[in-house]
């Protein structure tokens, strides 16, 4: 195609942006009667309209996206959109686990819940737990099916309801593919490791005289799980500990150091021995000087705790590898199998609908675990096991040993092993199986009436999400009897229980555990100590979306255009814990409750598109002014009503230059976890009284924290005196904290203002310029409260409100005895920034003259975000923008070449300098800046008529995230891929 072909096209659909095909649907027209453009319905409203003539910023990301980059699945696309913070099932790096490998939009850093996701315009199916946020996993959408994705930012709840807060994330599949495509792909990382495989079928035929259609696409993709040793980044086992250089808070040296080769000296897989049951390296056993540890087959030798760095790190030494705390990628494992179709009954009237079918797997190695240490309470399920020279596991040797090292064990008295469990379980993994399936029918028509054209839908659907955690736990109560291991009188080692002089406590099922060592548990004592753990999810989502639009007149500047809309929708979600997870045997012994719940909703919505200036009706600079506003009124069984609204304006200056503004509210509704959840209690401490004496001046106003505290204790004299007051529920377990839902919650609201211009100037023919601000501004937001948030906030609040004050309670002296953890709504955000592309596309021929030069397209993507400041109380304000959570620049840069059936690709993502947080100085973190991190790709594709091949370098140069951290950057390295595909 040349300049001029390619010019069109893009006036007359989108404007293409750099290689990956990422795109801003536009405002400026290829023709001035815009009435000849064809009228579709762009993503953020339902009325057809040109499809040059949105005013709002939709990004779109074609499929073409996929090819250059090697994508296999829909959120690596989407990953690479500045606006959006990329989502992977990644390791946080501090023991929590990878998680399920599910990948969900979260664009501008508001969170996954607060971007609503549709296919078709429609609602999906949550795939996480349906009682949370009701996210959809982006693995299960067929990349072979999606034609493209748009995505709108700042809003979109009048037209579609519920979460669309940060924007909408629409994934639109071909509806008229005819032929049969075949692809496969297969990369890895050039350390040989991280496997990207993937193969996908496409068939689709047309049938009725081509009034009909229907296509069939399967397809398959796996990556492997990824371990912290395999990156030099997280293979070097960073973390801080307390810096003893450090002389105060203004003398230039940080409060803390780096710990590099971390370790945990308190534990290892042999076990580690104590005398005294606390992390306190005075208190490991001795011998002749020399701490001692159990080897593999249960003997004493030396044990190195490396170069202690405060508790629980060392560096260095015998203790168990931080390396092993937890897997750094998720491995995935996805099947999709997919059936689309439609039927032109009439000229007037379409049958459509769909099936799909979705199965991912999450495979996390080191997602459980088991450990009995010195840092915990044995009252968690997890503390230190206390052994006697009694044990039969011990050999006589070993006795002597520790007898030499030990009087108190001589005597019969106990010392106390610390470790981490290689053996006990299973299996470490955690597995994850989310199986999706859905059924959508649409009817499809128009008809005149009054002289108009009315186009209408009826689309009912049903989307069922079946999901299943397994992992492993330790049954606590086994586990004590088990390892608690003596010789009966025939000399053989059994339980405890069964050999001393009470029946009443024998279990005939016990089998003796070896906690010495490490290949020392037998089958029958695992098999008794342990129970499978995890929960099965089943969300189900049943939806009938109703339309109807047209003309309402013709006005001088153009046709006056309505859109009616009514949607029913009912939400189901149940989440069922396996029987040893129910029963509260595992662990702390704290019971996870069976829940279920549901809501409906019904929702009418009314959008307008008024032509106010055009055609033959303009003035100076005004070639083209139109207002479009939109109406949802929500009723909601669960959290009442809603309404929510958008205004917006579409202003065309010149052809070159149009400018756009939009105002909406939205709104997030309480999800069936947060508002239903069943209560239970345990004790626990509360971190935090604002009465302490080291905390009553403190807070966002300190003088009302002050003057609440000081009422407070007036009128409880025998609370005692209020200076020097300590609540010894800070620090120990003696609250009865209460955690559940909470049936009163309320919609969290939030506020946008977006204002922007597209700029096509006709002296520099295929340049586009596009920048828009985005304000967003989110009251009573649904925060998870804590004990310690229900009394900050309690305390900083005039009056103290009773409604926060009446979650938690005190005792004659003052402590706090009962406290409450639930969802309430205080939170807010406000979210400030930009999002700015630039697009050039020209013909080489233009610049270097006639040849066949081929066709060039260069753009840039960026996202500046100037302020994000969330709290969770309403007052605890924390600003993450300008930092590595929350870059204050992302860019990103794409060179597109092609030349009949050639075509390359280069593309460059940038991240700036940033600091860790916008508190840190040198005083407080030994690396308060991050340096810069730029990740290079290219790739190239070549058509040999019915087949292509393609290969690329992903991360050229193998850039690391930035030092010290873990995803400042891709930790994956660099990458290469090759995919062959066919189409018949």
């Amino acid at each position: 195609m040349g300049y001029r072909g390619m010019r069109g096209a893009l006036l007359s659909t989108t404007v293409m942006l750099g290689l990956t095909g990422v795109a801003l649907a536009q405002t400026v027209a290829a023709n001035d009667d815009a009435d000849s453009l064809q009228e579709i319905i762009v993503t953020g409203s339902r009325i057809r309209r040109p499809e040059a003539a949105t005013a709002a910023p939709v990004t779109v990301i074609d499929q073409q996206s996929f090819l250059d980059r090697g994508y296999v699945q829909a959120g690596q696309a989407l990953n690479q959109m500045t606006s959006n913070v990329p989502a992977m099932p990644q390791a946080k790096g501090d023991g929590t686990a990878a998680g399920g490998g599910q990948t969900f939009p979260n664009l501008l850093g508001l969170g996954a819940g607060r971007t609503l996701t549709l296919v078709d315009g429609r609602r999906f199916v949550a795939s996480s737990t349906g009682l949370d946020s009701p996210t959809v996993d982006t693995n299960i959408l067929p990349t072979g099916l999606i034609k493209k994705i748009e995505v709108v930012q700042g809003g979109g709840a009048a037209v579609y309801g519920s979460d669309a807060i940060a924007g909408v994330v629409n994934y639109i599949l071909k509806d008229d593919f005819e032929g049969f495509t075949f692809d496969t792909q297969n990369g890895a990382s050039t350390r040989g490791d991280y496997p990207q495989n993937s193969v996908r079928a496409t068939y689709g035929h047309n049938f009725g005289n081509k009034r009909g259609n229907i296509a069939v696409d399967a397809e398959w993709s796996r990556t492997e799980p990824l371990l912290d040793k395999d990156r030099p980044s997280s293979n070097l086992a960073y973390t801080t500990a307390s810096n003893p250089a450090d002389t105060g808070p203004n003398d230039g040296i940080s409060a803390l150091r780096p710990v590099l080769d971390t370790h945990f000296w308190e534990f290892n897989n042999n076990g580690v021995i104590f005398t005294t049951p606390a992390p306190v390296s005075a208190f490991l056993l001795k011998s002749g000087g020399t701490p001692q540890q159990f080897t593999s087959g249960g003997a004493l030798t030396a044990y190195n705790p490396g170069t202690l760095a405060g508790v629980p790190f060392a560096s260095g030494g015998d203790g168990e590898s931080y390396r092993n705390l937890a897997t750094l990628y998720t491995g995935v494992e996805r099947a999709n199998a997919n059936i689309i179709g439609h039927y032109d009954i009439t000229d007037h009237l379409k049958l459509s609908g769909s099936l799909l079918f979705a199965q991912t797997t999450g495979s996390d190695p080191y997602g459980n675990s088991a450990s009995n240490t010195v840092l915990n309470s044995p009252a968690t399920g997890s503390g230190y096991i206390a052994f006697t020279r009694n044990n039969a596991f011990l050999t006589a040797d070993t006795v002597a040993a520790l007898s030499a090292a030990s009087p108190t064990f001589r005597n019969g008295g106990p010392l106390f092993l610390s470790k981490f469990w290689d053996d006990l379980l299973p299996t470490r993994e955690i597995k994850t199986t989310t199986d999706t399936t859905r059924v959508q029918v649409g009817l499809d028509g128009d008809f005149d009436l009054l002289d108009r054209n009315f186009y209408w839908s009826v689309s009912p659907s049903r989307g069922i999400t079946d999901g299943r955690i397994r992992g492993w736990g330790v049954y606590t109560a086994h586990f004590n009897n088990a390892v608690n291991a003596v010789k009966n009188a025939s000399g053989t080692i059994v339980c405890a229980i069964n050999a001393d002089a009470s029946t009443a406590n024998d279990d005939p099922g016990c089998a003796p555990l070896n906690p010495f060592g490490t290949g020392n548990v037998s089958q029958a004592a695992q098999a008794y100590v342990t129970r499978p753990s995890g929960q099965d999810i089943l969300n189900t989502q049943d939806d009938v979306l109703a339309t109807i639009g047209s003309d309402l007149f013709h006005a001088p500047a153009g046709a006056v255009k309505f859109n009616l809309a009514y949607e029913y929708r009912r939400e189901k979600a149940s989440f069922s814990p396996l029987a040893a997870d129910q029963d509260g045997v595992l662990g702390s012994g704290v019971a996870t409750v069976a829940t279920s719940g549901q809501y409906h909703t019904n929702e009418l919505s009314g959008e307008v598109l008024v032509p106010l200036l055009g055609k033959d009706f303009t003035l100076p600079l005004v070639q083209n002014l139109e207002f479009n506003g939109a109406y949802r009124l929500v009723e909601n069984s669960a959290a009442g009503r809603e309404n929510v609204w958008s205004a917006g304006l579409r202003w065309e200056v010149v052809s070159d230059l149009t400018l756009r503004a939009s105002r909406s509210r939205n709104f997030r509704a309480p999800t069936l976890n947060q508002l239903f959840a069943p209560s239970s209690s345990a004790l626990g401490p509360i971190a935090q009284d604002p009465c302490d004496a080291d905390r009553i001046n403190s807070g966002p106003n300190p003088a009302v924290r002050r003057a609440n505290c000081q009422a407070l204790f007036a009128a409880h004299p025998s609370y005692g005196p209020l200076a020097g007051f300590q609540d010894p529920a800070e620090n120990f377990n003696t609250a009865l904290v209460t955690t559940g839902g909470n049936a009163d919650l309320k919609n969290e609201i939030s506020n946008t203002t977006s204002f922007g211009f597209i700029l096509q100037p006709h002296f520099v023919p295929g340049l586009t310029i596009i920048a828009d601000r985005i304000q967003i501004n989110l009251q009573n937001g649904l925060s998870a409260f804590a004990p310690q948030d229900f009394l900050a906030t309690c305390f900083d609040t005039p009056g103290m409100p009773s409604d926060v004050c009446g979650r938690f309670s005190r005792d004659s002296t003052g402590a706090v005895t009962a406290a409450d953890s639930t969802t309430f709504n205080a939170g807010s955000v406000r979210y400030r920034g930009e999002t700015y592309n630039v697009d050039y596309a020209f013909d080489l021929q233009d610049v270097l003259g006639e040849g066949g030069w081929g066709a060039l397209d260069l753009s840039v993507q960026a996202t500046h975000t100037s302020l994000l400041e969330t709290s969770v109380t309403g007052f605890d304000l924390t600003r993450t923008d300008g930092t590595t959570a929350q870059p204050s620049w992302v860019t990103r840069f794409d060179m597109r070449y092609v030349r009949g059936p050639l075509r390359l690709t280069y593309s460059l993502y940038y991240l700036p300098e940033e600091p860790v947080s916008r508190y840190s100085t040198i005083e407080n973190t030994p690396y308060p800046v991050v340096g810069a991190n730029a990740q290079h790709s290219i790739s190239a594709q070549y058509d040999f008529g019915d087949y292509a091949v393609r290969a690329g370098i992903v991360n050229l140069t193998d850039e690391q995230p930035s030092y010290p951290t873990r995803n400042y950057g891709d930790i994956l390295g660099r990458q290469f891929f090759v995919g062959f595909s066919a189409h018949y």
